[in-house]
This record gives structure tokens, sequence and C-alpha cells, in this order.
């Protein structure tokens, strides 16, 4: 069994999308328990419509619930301790639940999970970690939204947790990594991200094979397994596929629609349309993973649907199966205890290559 507790106020849609997408996954998983978080006026009548999600779930009332314009320091200060989200944070921590879920506010979510599961030893800062649709098919990208402007030492800590993330759901035992740079050249790029390039090349790691640097154009042809940056340049490659995705759907649409040709050549290929949206549907990968937590952490896009959010639900369900945090704190363990975190202090004052 795995039990999962949510923030059902979370989201642009609240507990209507929750609940529909808690019941999806439920069909999907029998094996799935549930812990609801808040508004019992809210939730409780919508509840009444999934009696099978109501069979295996538990409801909490909570007064407070976190807005998606709130503050990280705002969400904190009337949230801690009573709001939904806290409260879905906090079963985790008190080990009643396996996951924290929510589609609510990312940067409060961060905030809060950051103060309610502190960080793992050794890790000074999370990550938010998604996964990505590729030509060969998924990769872990991180961080898409977390740490801005990481040093050298938290990008090598984010490609240890984006190595384990990538053996527990993708099923690699020696994940392929690389950092994302503007140049595949070691000359290249920003200081910090050649120490750490330096780094794990020298360190030659049994649980993950680093390949060098990548490029953006790395990312969706599937080029390693793990792709590793900081929050700024991520978050802006993840809106940017997203983006694109809905731009050559727009496009498709258009032209296939324009002349009676195009509407005839459309009916014959029905097929590879409905799969090209498939692999394009932002839905199929919903679900990133806070990843440096005591605990596991699911953020679900804020504007997704029931399907999405049942996404997002597996996700979690996959991270609790296959250990996550015992693979990231064994794959951190090897790598402190091989006594690279001191010579990234020696590299970054010695000036790097």
């Amino acid at each position: 069994m795995v039990k999962i507790a949510i923030d059902a106020m979370g989201g642009d849609n609240g507990p209507s999308t929750v609940l529909a997408g808690a019941d999806i996954a439920l069909v999907r998983r029998p094996e799935l328990t549930f812990q609801l978080f808040g508004d019992e006026q809210a939730v409780l009548p919508l509840l009444d419509n999934y009696p099978r999600l109501k069979a295996v779930s538990t409801f909490t009332h909570c007064e407070v619930t976190v807005q998606m314009d709130d503050k990280p320091s705002q969400a904190l200060r009337k949230g801690r301790w009573k709001s939904s989200m806290w409260r879905a944070l906090e079963a985790v921590k008190k080990g009643e639940a396996d996951v924290a879920l929510s589609a609510g506010n990312t940067g409060a979510l961060m905030a809060m999970s950051k103060f309610c599961l502190r960080t793992m030893a050794g890790i000074e800062r999370p990550a938010l970690a998604a996964l990505w649709p590729t030509m060969r098919g998924e990769s872990v990208v991180l961080d898409v939204g977390a740490t801005i402007n990481a040093d050298a030492q938290q990008l090598i800590d984010f490609a240890m947790m984006g190595g384990a993330m990538a053996r527990a759901l993708l099923d690699v035992e020696r994940p392929t990594v690389g950092l994302l740079n503007i140049g595949v050249e070691e000359m290249k790029g920003l200081e910090e991200v050649r120490v750490a390039g330096q780094i794990l090349k020298e360190a030659n790691l049994d649980h993950l094979e680093y390949v060098g640097f990548v490029e953006g154009d790395d990312i969706g042809r599937g080029t390693v397994d793990v792709v590793v940056t900081e929050a700024f340049a991520g978050n802006i490659a993840l809106k940017t596929a997203e983006g694109t995705a809905r731009q050559i759907g727009s496009y498709l649409r258009d032209a296939m629609g324009r002349t009676l040709l195009g509407r005839i050549g459309y009916f014959f290929a029905q097929g590879a349309f409905k799969e090209l949206r498939q692999k394009l549907d932002p839905r199929a990968s919903n679900g990133a993973v806070l990843l440096g937590l005591n605990g596991i952490v699911i953020k679900s896009h804020g504007g997704t649907d029931g399907e999405g959010f049942a996404n997002a639900v597996e996700v979690g369900y996959s991270m609790a199966r296959n250990g996550l945090l015992a693979k990231i704190s064994q794959d951190l363990g090897d790598y402190h205890r091989a006594g690279f975190v001191r010579e990234v202090a020696e590299i970054v004052n010695e000036g790097a290559p």
C-alpha cells in the first residue's frame, strides 16, 4: 500500500480537479490510499460523487488555504501548522503518509516543504525535477524552478539526486548525466558549471555516468537520462517547450482545417495525429518532484485537469514504491565519503580550468 497525502485545495480548480484525478489514479493503482486535507464545505460534497475514492480516504478539515498568489513568506505566516498544504507535508513528516502532493503555489510549497521536512544531510537547497518527453522516451530535468543561481556544489548535488530519480522512475541502472551549457566544449559556460563538470568527470561514480556538457536541443533528443541546470534556465526551458508544443498544435489544426484537401488528409491521418497529441500532451508528464527533502513531495501543475493530476499521483506512487529517498541517500553518501565536497572548494579557490 502507498498512502498519498493531498492538499485538496491546491491548483486553479481546487477540489474538483484533485478528487477527479485521485479517483482516476485509484483505478490504475488499486493499492493506493489517500489522506485529504482541505475545507470541508468545499471538499466533502464533491467527495460523495466518488464512492470508490471515499472508501479508501480519510479527510481532515483545514481552515486555511494557501492562495496561488501568496508570497512564500505570507504562506508560512498564515498557513504554518494549519493550512491544507502544511498538513499534507506534516503527514509525511509524521510517517502517516508516503508522499505529499499539491497543485498549489510552487513557492509556498517549496518554503513549507523545506521548513517542515528539512533537507537531507549534505543538501543545502532542494531541486524541482521534472520528467521530460524526448525522442528516446523520457529524461529527468532539474532544477526547473527551485534554486536560482545554483553554485557548483549544488549542481553536483542535483546530479546525484537526478540520477537517483532516474534509477527509481526510469529503471536505468547507471543513468547518463549532462550539465546544460551554452556549448559542449569544456572551456565554455559559467565558472560554477565548469567546476561542477570537472568534479563530476573526475569522480567517476559507480551509480551514474557523467557525459559532459549538453545544449538545449539535447533535452528533446534525449541525449542523456538526466539534464542538470539551475532553476532560472531550467524553468525558461520548460515553459518554452510547453509553449512550443501548443504552438505546433495550433499550427497543425489551422493547416489541416483550411482547405478541403487538408480536412480529407486529416481524416486519413487521424491515428498519427492522435499519437502526436499524446506525445505533446503536457498532462502525460505532469508531476514534478521536490528532491533533497526528508520526504517525497510532488508538485502538480496548477492548471492541469483530472487526467494530469492522476499522472502526478502516479509519479508519487512510483517514487515511494521504488525507494527514491534510499537511493538518494546511498548516492550522496558514496559521493561525500569519496571526499569530493572538499575538492569543489579547492577548485573554486584556485580558479576554474
